[in-house]
């Protein structure tokens, strides 16, 4: 019997395709990348070509084994890795371990995990793409020279432990920029006239707002014209002078790219982009649903393209007219234009079968699940609608030779809003006004004027982050999630009420980059980067060419910042604890080391006591039942130990728990997995008892 040997990324994507596949194919994991650059060394050969010293990652050692000898049982290799520059370098390390050719068809892809796309992309294979993992290859290598030269400075400089990075430095950068203006900003004051007026015989009134004489628009600078305004208008009488009806249409938003997602779900559901895209990752890999096993309930969900297939938008357009009607699709399939440089092969983010509605599957669904999912289904489905169609009235009122305007709106015919509409648009909104005529005379209720200053512009939030960097034509959709998360992780920026703000120890950063590495931090030069990797993809110029350009500017630029950068103290308010030391009563303070924070007595030098921050687990030590705590090595490897050592010696590389083996009574582990899923295992290794998987929040941490 022959064999055909299938390999994705991740368990939740094998165990989709197996569905699919007989029984003479074999679905394997690669979890991830398998080899990368070396983490104790910048890995790269500058006078040799700029030459990557690829090693295996760390832990792959027994996936790497696994999936040579289903190999070497197999007539056939299939590299069915994520459509992406990403997946296409993990096809070209798996090629690499495997022996395999790449110019021959072993390759395959396919942009949502349904049978038809795995059957029709098993049909269809394709050699490696040697420009696409050439683009990876570049960025890579172009990251790692500038992270890994640029951060051993600002170790010496600043502290230990900081990085630098191609595109986040650009990322701090706008967020310091945007706290400069924020604070450099003077406001101007302004003041707003609203009437509240009704018809004579009606008790419902309608706000008309100052617009301001015949002449044009008046702006109000000072209480002193605004008292002198109203008080001419509370005197005189109101006359509505010009009526204009008309109607306007609106189109619906495109489908969901990566970018707009995490702007939307960010909005509209609360997600940060992390959490947004570990959801998504799941719809895409597959989930349960009653009835159907598991399956793939999204496209694939890293992509800049609002581009449907024909066979997508013609099921929609049946169903459209099958819930809603004729009137409710376009007289032709809705088309978008994506932006400048994207990749067209790919589509937009879209449910793989519009016939599975969210209500039919929301009980096979997590709550968050649910809520991306139908913002995906409801957005896909909205984009292959008609217009909506709006009522809309704008009326001029006279007083004293000065010009109030009001108007309103009503939905003449729903559209696409018969399924998503944006809350935070006014034209949205049915606001009513009451049938009014030319020449009518108004009753005054009340007429109120209120000072107001302009405001500073707006911290970013992870949504207006994201979307300036789309605009700027900085990263990719798969780097806008990563970006954020390292810029905290590194202390440069930090939330405050759901907005970004820089940190003194980001500013400093920032400025120091800004200053000796300026390219690296130019939203133009980074944008003009992303150009040439664009270009190394389509084949156009070579990556050494594009690598060794930006190293020719920047190893200067290298040098002269470790000679003039002198060192500079970041003075930090210690936090003071109730703990005291035992050697001279002092409180002892929290400080930050190389392996993260520690307690120290505040008497130093005098008292050089010191001792770790132990964060404490609800779990009994199996040895002594006291508790077990977190601790590090000092290479800052996290374990597991008792809270009375060195008087109790137990430790483990796995989580423990209170639960117990079943079949041995040994403490069962948790042992991590890639997105931050676990599942447990006996810790006696001669059980080898394992129970199913489970999963973490998707904002929750795994295990380092």
């Amino acid at each position: 019997m022959t064999q055909t040997l299938v390999i994705v990324e991740s368990p939740a994507k094998a165990k989709t395709i197996t569905k699919f596949l007989g029984k003479n194919y074999k679905v394997e994991a690669s979890m991830g990348h398998v080899r990368d650059l070396p983490k104790s060394q910048m890995g790269i050969d500058i006078d040799n070509n700029y030459e990557p010293k690829y090693i295996t990652i760390r832990g792959k050692g027994k996936i790497i084994e696994n999936i040579k000898k289903q190999a070497k049982k197999s007539d056939k290799i299939l590299l069915a890795t994520d459509p992406d520059r990403e997946g296409e370098a993990i096809s070209w390390h798996l090629a690499n371990i495997l022996g395999i050719d790449k110019s021959k068809t072993c390759r395959i892809e396919f942009h949502e995990i349904t049978k038809d796309a795995v059957k029709n992309s098993i049909k269809n294979p394709r050699p490696i793409d040697n420009n696409l993992f050439c683009a990876q290859q570049a960025r890579r290598v172009l990251d790692r020279l500038v992270g890994y030269q640029i951060s051993p400075i600002l170790w010496r400089k600043i502290k230990w432990g900081l990085s630098a990075g191609r595109v986040q430095s650009v990322a701090v950068k706008l967020i310091c920029d945007r706290e400069d203006e924020i604070e450099k900003f003077v406001p101007e004051e302004y003041w707003t006239i609203t009437a509240k007026l009704s018809k004579q015989k009606s008790s419902k009134s309608f706000d008309a707002k100052f617009y301001g004489n015949i002449n044009g628009k008046i702006q109000i600078n000072n209480a002193d014209s605004a008292d002198k305004i109203a008080s001419e208008v509370e005197n005189g009488e109101f006359i509505v002078q010009k009526i204009k009806k008309g109607e306007k249409k609106r189109n619906p938003a495109p489908p969901f790219t990566t970018s707009t997602l995490q702007q939307e779900a960010y909005k509209r559901l609360g997600f940060s982009t992390k959490k947004t895209m570990v959801l998504a990752q799941q719809l895409y890999e597959g989930i349960d649903i009653a009835g159907e096993g598991s399956v793939g309930l999204i496209t694939y969900m890293r992509t800049d393209s609002t581009k449907i297939s024909n066979e997508a938008q013609e099921k929609t357009r049946k169903l459209i007219v099958e819930k809603y009607g004729e009137e409710y699709v376009p007289s032709s399939p809705r088309q978008f234009k994506s932006k400048k440089g994207a990749q067209e092969a790919h589509e937009a983010i879209r449910p793989t079968s519009s016939t599975r509605e969210p209500g039919i599957i929301k009980g096979s669904l997590k709550g968050d699940q649910y809520k991306l999912y139908k913002l995906i289904y409801d957005r896909f489905i909205a984009s292959q609608m008609s217009q909506a169609v709006m009522n809309t009235v704008s009326v001029d009122i006279i007083n004293n030779g000065y010009i109030f305007k009001s108007g309103g709106s009503n939905i003449k015919f729903p559209g696409f809003m018969a399924v998503y509409s944006s809350s935070d648009n006014e034209e949205d909104q049915n606001i009513k006004m009451p049938e009014l005529c030319e020449n009518e005379s108004l009753k005054t209720k009340k007429i109120e004027h209120d000072q107001h200053f302009t405001q500073p512009p707006s911290r970013f939030t992870e949504a207006s982050l994201v979307k300036t960097l789309e605009e700027n034509g900085i990263g990719r959709p798969s780097t806008y999630s990563p970006i954020i998360s390292t810029i905290i992780d590194r202390e440069y920026v930090e939330r405050e009420n759901k907005t970004l703000k820089p940190t003194e120890l980001g500013t400093i950063v920032n400025d120091i980059i800004s200053e000796y590495f300026n390219t690296i931090v130019d939203v133009e030069f980074t944008a003009n980067m992303e150009d040439r990797l664009d270009q190394i993809e389509e084949g156009k110029i070579e990556w050494v060419t594009v690598v060794d350009e930006f190293y020719k500017s920047f190893a200067p630029a290298l040098e002269n910042a470790e000679k003039e950068i002198g060192k500079i103290t970041i003075e930090e308010e210690p936090e003071i604890t109730d703990i005291k030391c035992e050697l001279c009563g002092r409180y002892m303070v929290i400080k930050k080391g190389r392996y993260g924070k520690f307690l120290a007595c505040p008497g130093y030098p005098e008292c050089k006591n010191t001792k770790p921050i132990l964060e404490k687990l609800d779990v009994a030590c199996p040895k002594c039942g006291s508790n077990v705590v977190v601790r590090r090595t000092k290479k800052g490897r996290k374990f597991f130990g008792c809270s009375t050592y060195p008087s109790c010696n137990f430790m483990s590389w796995n989580e423990p728990t209170n639960k117990r083996c079943i079949k041995c009574g040994s403490v069962m582990e948790k042992k991590y997995l890639k997105g931050g899923s676990y599942k447990l295992v006996c810790a006696n290794k001669d059980c080898k008892y394992e129970e199913k998987l489970e999963t973490k929040n998707p904002d929750g941490d795994k295990n380092e």
